[in-house]
């Protein structure tokens, strides 16, 4: 028994499940000076609680073993410095970032070629590429930072969701740092992260806050009541908008270079977006959850029926062809937005009577970066005196940053792990979680068109903390 618990993965603390009888030690935190290098002491926890896992995920008996004690202060932020690696779909990713805000650096490799050959992602071509770079891409980001790993507090990495194959790439980069230097590491939920990195660049958003993510995997609207309480209000019900966006942009022969969303956008400013009669999806169902499936068949019949040669690369269009396929870009990003337009009024509406103090919408995810959606979803908050909320472009797309960032406010309450061993056998299997819900739905937000996709590998990442928090 005590060799299989052994073989288990050293995972991360927030995810670590602790059997009812175990005793609990909280964590705590003392700044160290013994390590000084640009003037900046190395920040370090003092101890770590003992580990213990449940002999399932779904035990009643589970709960973390952390501890929700802030620690702020402006000495701690200053000295606390987070490696942060992203590796959940097609960008290699890391950064360096304090725990005050800076960012001391980061760096993204880009699968663009890729994207382009194949037309979308290939999860095993995604996974070699991302090995090899990911050495390089975290010595970059240790470079451009002036740093070395033994200047580091911590390591954090994303465990889920996205592609297993992918997402390993990173965890074992991320335990071999950690392992390497005697660093403590912090698992990070992909989604959370696209969240809370709102709080890196606007100072004033506090909880509770309305989140929008969307991107080439995800469709999310989530009620943000504090870290790691998440109520879900709405989710896709088959494809995610990005997804859509990049599908379209190869039907209509664009270039791919740039992911299908950024090319779409640009090709919808020549078209007349009234020209193609697009139903918008979902219209009969009164929640928050979206579909693109069907909006997706549209545009191919669209396409199909003027004839376009997807092969024919936009560059070698005729003026009456690219015309055709500007009208086809306009009228779909018109109705994709239109979507979700208006599932995100509802969501306010639902949030504000949860929550009535919510002040903000924050929008973010790939598909964030596109200025017609920040326009549109603008003006759907200011009829609710609400503010929108939406990093730059370049912390939208998946990004080490906002990995750094949520391991600094997970870090900040406890939720970490101790460092691993040094090298991981060649057998250990990997605590990652490609199918992993942020928050428990919303009652009333549960679609009848929701038939698939509802199988859970793991427990949500809001269950967990709170049945944590519960039981300290």
């Amino acid at each position: 028994m005590v060799s299989s618990l052994l073989a288990l993965p050293s995972t991360f603390s927030r995810l670590n499940l602790v059997q009812k009888s175990s005793i609990f030690i909280p964590f705590t935190f003392k700044a160290l000076s013994l390590l000084k290098f640009h003037k900046q002491p190395r920040l370090r926890p003092f101890n770590y609680p003992l580990l213990h896992f449940p002999s399932s995920l779904n035990s009643p008996e589970a709960h973390f073993s952390t501890s929700r004690r802030p620690v702020s202060s402006k000495s701690f932020d200053v000295d606390l410095v987070v490696l942060g690696i992203e590796t959940s779909c097609d960008d290699t990713a890391a950064a360096i970032v304090r725990g005050n805000g800076e960012i001391l650096s980061q760096v993204v490799s880009s699968q663009a070629d890729l994207l382009a050959r194949y037309g979308g992602v290939a999860p095993k071509m995604a996974e070699e590429a991302h090995s090899q770079v990911i050495d390089q891409v975290v010595q970059d980001a240790l470079d451009k930072a002036s740093l070395t790993e033994r200047e580091l507090s911590a390591v954090a990495v994303t465990i889920g969701p996205g592609l297993s194959l992918c997402l390993r790439v990173g965890v074992q980069k991320a335990r071999r740092v950690a392992g390497s230097f005697n660093l403590p590491i912090i698992s990070v939920h992909h989604m959370e992260a696209h969240a809370l990195v709102a709080r890196l660049i606007e100072k004033e958003l506090q909880f509770p806050f309305l989140a929008l993510l969307i991107s080439g995997g995800h469709n999310l609207l989530v009620l943000a009541h504090d870290l790691g309480h998440y109520t879900q209000l709405g989710t896709t019900i088959d494809d995610a908008i990005g997804e859509a966006f990049d599908k379209t942009a190869k039907w209509l022969g664009l270039d791919m270079r740039k992911s299908g969303g950024p090319a779409v956008e640009q090709l919808a400013q020549e078209g007349d977006a009234e020209s193609v009669r697009f139903s918008i999806p979902m219209k009969q169902h009164k929640d928050c959850n979206f579909s693109y499936a069907g909006l997706k068949t549209q545009v191919k019949l669209a396409i199909a029926s003027r004839n376009i040669d997807a092969k024919v690369p936009l560059s070698c269009a005729s003026s009456l062809d690219r015309s055709s396929r500007a009208d086809i870009a306009a009228s779909f990003q018109r109705v994709a937005v239109l979507h979700l337009e208006e599932r995100c009024e509802r969501a306010v509406e639902w949030a504000l009577k949860i929550e009535p103090s919510i002040k903000h919408l924050v929008v973010s995810g790939g598909v964030a970066s596109n200025q017609y959606v920040r326009a549109r979803l603008d003006q759907v908050v200011q009829k609710y005196s609400l503010q929108l909320v939406c990093p730059p472009p370049n912390l939208c797309t998946d990004n080490g940053v906002m990995i750094a960032w949520t391991g600094i406010e997970n870090f900040r309450v406890g939720r970490y792990d101790p460092p691993p061993p040094a090298n991981d056998p060649d057998d250990f299997m990997y605590d990652l979680r490609p199918r992993w819900p942020l928050g428990e739905e919303y009652a009333e937000g549960r679609s009848e068109a929701r038939s698939l996709r509802r199988a859970r590998v793991h427990p949500s990442l809001s269950s967990l903390v709170q049945a944590s928090l519960q039981q300290q």
